[in-house]
């Protein structure tokens, strides 16, 4: 599987958040850099996804995985050795910027992503790749659960309903003792938007259907604690020279109304 021109379906988008990174680490290197993207930028045609996507939307993807990068690095400060796990992994590159020795790294998605991560990107010693769907449950008994486990969702649960991840949170909590997660949302109106971007990159089959608006509400229906509400893009602002006007417009509202969102969960209280 080498090719993008026809995009169909969520395991698709994949190379959207790809694409986002090769642009940034090539106009924006001093603020963020991925060396293991740019290496595949001649191996997959991304042309489709080129022709159709704007500033905003690249930098939204980069500057949601920045954010995610430094709430890892810090769990990985605080907890030392443990495990850090990412469902939905697609084709993320997190492990190779992030270079920790120490921890364990699990990537989780479907078998046939997990084959094409494989071939692209091949794995590192202290990351393990098991390909099965997340909500199976399967992935946790790879798991020292004994160690503070940090989930990884990136992109993932738009995709899903609102009682379905509350019921697979249920299910982390009583599998996994000692856990947090990081995830990112929109609200309902950025919800919308992202949904015709995608659209517009040709993939009419990934509609997405969970948005947060009140991170607050949600921690409680979850049962979990609210660590912290990041927005993505107050670094990248002051950082990236040369953003486009409108661009830098839309990331500024994007943050000050709430538009997107990182939200950190520690699921045991």
């Amino acid at each position: 599987m080498n090719d993008t021109s026809s995009l169909q379906g969520v395991k698709d988008t994949l190379y959207i958040p790809l694409y986002a990174r090769i642009y940034a680490s090539k106009r924006f290197p001093n603020y963020f850099y991925d060396e293991k993207a740019l290496l595949l930028e001649n191996h997959i045609s991304l042309k489709k996804i080129a022709q159709n996507t704007f500033e905003y939307f690249n930098m939204a993807s980069v500057c949601r995985q920045q954010v995610i990068d430094k709430k890892i690095i810090s769990f990985l400060e605080k907890n030392h050795a443990c495990n850090v796990v990412f469902l939905g992994a697609g084709l993320e590159t997190a492990y190779f910027r992030i270079r920790n020795n120490i921890s364990n790294f699990y990537e989780i998605d479907l078998e046939h992503v997990i084959a094409v991560r494989e071939k692209l990107l091949g794995h590192g010693k202290n990351e393990m790749l098991i390909g099965c769907d997340m909500f199976s449950m399967e992935w946790v008994k790879y798991l020292d659960i004994s160690k503070h486990t940090l989930i990884i969702l990136a992109g993932v649960f738009q995709y899903f309903t609102k009682d379905k991840i509350i019921h697979f949170i249920h299910q982390l909590q009583k599998r996994i003792p000692k856990c947090e997660m990081v995830f990112d949302a929109t609200d309902s109106i950025g919800l919308k938007r992202a949904n015709i971007f995608v659209r517009r990159t040709g993939n009419v089959n990934a509609e997405m259907y969970f948005a947060i608006d009140n991170p607050c509400e949600f921690a409680k229906d979850t049962n979990t604690k609210l660590v912290s509400v990041s927005g993505f893009f107050a670094d990248a602002l002051k950082q990236c020279k040369g953003l486009k006007l409108i661009s830098k417009i839309m990331m500024f509202f994007s943050d000050r109304l709430k538009r997107t969102m990182i939200i950190h969960l520690r699921l045991n209280q």
